[in-house]
């Protein structure tokens, strides 16, 4: 049987990445014609790091602990997968005019696997090793 946390965790991550990719259509959409790609890929970045924190921290691990170092904490598995994120998606959209949405769901793969090895051996390593 599953450990529900671990059936909350995918629950909750499959549904962060549907709005994560939504809402970087969105926000590319609306902003595009006035502010550069990079700036809108680094609020699409914090809009959707800080909402990936809130559901993990609020629905999977149900954490009790002090909310801003958790968040802080949260930037270091995130953060630098967003800074290569938003270097490659100039890259392909500027650079190979590769369309926005297309760029975006190749860019979700590769955070994917980022984050994922970032948890497994930084974030949950204590877990991971018992």
């Amino acid at each position: 049987m599953i450990h529900k946390e671990k059936l909350r965790y995918l629950i909750v991550g499959a549904a962060n990445t549907v709005f994560g990719y939504c809402s970087g259509i969105v926000l590319y959409e609306i902003l595009s014609p006035v502010i550069h790609i990079i700036f809108i890929a680094t609020l699409i970045n914090i809009v959707n790091i800080s909402v990936s924190f809130l559901t993990y921290k609020l629905f999977v691990f149900r954490s009790k602990g002090i909310w801003w170092q958790e968040y802080l904490r949260s930037y270091l598995v995130y953060g630098t997968a967003a800074l290569i994120s938003i270097v490659l998606i100039w890259f392909l959209v500027d650079g190979l005019k590769i369309p926005f949405w297309i760029a975006q769901a190749v860019l979700i793969i590769f955070t994917v696997v980022v984050s994922y090895f970032g948890h497994s051996k930084f974030t949950f390593a204590s877990k991971v090793s018992k």
